[in-house]
């Protein structure tokens, strides 16, 4: 298993790994984790900052001689590089790696976009040194970069299928974006089972218990959205509650002031996976007023603690409200604040779906899943892919 992400690192693709190694070796699996030098893995080596990443690994492949090798795959934690000027010259520092390994490989995807949403990933990063000339040179150099550069970047994901070669995507929206990958939808379980009493909970964190708890968690970064949240008018019988927290490898400095009465700003940096599943078990929604989403491990972990979301109308999002377990709306205050009223009307109806789709997130199963993604690539590791054995 290949993520160089991999816990005490704080990261939503480390944590998704780490559940699923363990899951894997509940069911019997014998794994062994590469990572980066601040992860608890096997192994390591491997960094957004290494060029010699794919060197990395397949020393350590050629040791251990496994069956399959598994990557988690998202670009940046690998170091991509996409050029201003050829595209073609686009990569990251493990695409020797796949060209050269001779194992089954298999990859999940964590991220693909849609055109509109790849524009979107540009956020403007303060310059110290030249001031506002210098932001407005930047931004105007990644806006020209992420133009050239979109067709390149789904090919580095369309390249990871085929012969030899498997994906898993969370989605059907990221599986028509990568033809050919497995869907197998994200893991998710509470830490803590059954369920605390909701008002000694809610205690505390020193929240109402005579209030809707609308919940929003996570990395504090611009395609969050959560400017949507300072400017939302919220229902009386209502609280948004956040909690903020960086990632290991978060550059993005973001005002965390919420100035409006109906949000309570927890302040409590990352949590435990305790603090989170009790966290969860505070709210009765989740908001998710996100700009960009290729997946969301917050969605996830609130639909295995039975919580219906209300979300932005943009494709991720948009796959599981059509399953009613949750509303997405066009991405504004006002639309964010009407849908919080008509969850509230709608309460049983939504939370009903939530309870029955829960059940294909445990990690047994999606474990079991997996096993079976393995086998079949290993007993056919010169035949064409069959598409969609698992979803």
């Amino acid at each position: 298993m290949i993520s160089t992400e991999y816990p005490p690192m704080q990261g939503g693709v480390g944590r998704y790994c780490k559940k699923l190694v363990d899951s894997l070796r509940s069911e019997g699996v014998r794994v062994f984790v590469v990572c980066n030098e601040d992860g608890n893995g096997d192994y390591n080596g491997i960094s957004p900052n290494n060029p010699d990443n794919s060197k990395v690994l397949l020393k350590i492949v050629k040791e251990i001689e496994p069956d399959v090798v598994h990557v988690q795959y998202e670009h940046g934690l690998y170091g991509i590089h996409l050029d201003p000027i050829n595209p073609t010259r686009t990569h990251t520092n493990i695409e020797f790696f796949y060209d050269k390994c001779k194992v089954p490989l298999v990859t999940t995807f964590h991220s693909a976009y849609t055109f509109t949403q790849w524009m979107r990933l540009v956020v403007p990063l303060n310059n110290r040194i030249f001031g506002r000339l210098g932001t407005f040179l930047r931004m105007a150099y990644d806006y020209w970069t992420h133009l050239i550069n979109y067709g390149s970047f789904n090919s580095l994901n369309k390249r990871k299928i085929g012969i030899n070669k498997s994906g898993v995507v969370f989605s059907k929206y990221l599986a028509n974006i990568i033809p050919g990958s497995n869907l197998i939808y994200h893991g998710a379980e509470p830490s803590i089972s059954p369920p605390l009493d909701r008002k000694e909970v809610r205690k505390s964190f020193l929240l109402p218990d005579d209030k809707k708890v609308a919940l929003a968690i996570g990395f504090m970064t611009a395609t969050k959205g959560w400017d949507v949240i300072e400017k939302m008018e919220i229902p009386n019988d209502w609280k948004v509650v956040i909690n903020t927290s960086r990632n290991h490898y978060g550059r993005e400095r973001l005002n965390d002031k919420f100035e409006n009465k109906g949000v309570i700003n927890l302040n409590r940096g990352f949590l435990s996976e305790t603090e989170l599943s009790l966290l969860f078990y505070c709210a009765d929604a989740l908001i998710l007023p996100y700009k960009v989403a290729s997946g969301s491990g917050v969605m996830h972990d609130g639909l295995a603690h039975g919580l219906p979301f209300i979300s932005s109308k943009i494709e991720f999002f948009k796959e599981f409200s059509d399953m009613e377990l949750g509303i997405s709306v066009d991405r504004n205050p006002v639309e964010f604040s009407k849908a919080l009223l008509k969850l509230e009307v709608d309460y049983k109806r939504y939370k009903d779906a939530v309870v029955n789709f829960r059940k294909d997130l445990l990690w047994k199963e999606v474990a079991k899943k997996h096993i079976l993604l393995y086998n079949s690539i290993i007993d056919r590791p010169t035949t064409p892919l069959l598409r969609k054995i698992i979803s």
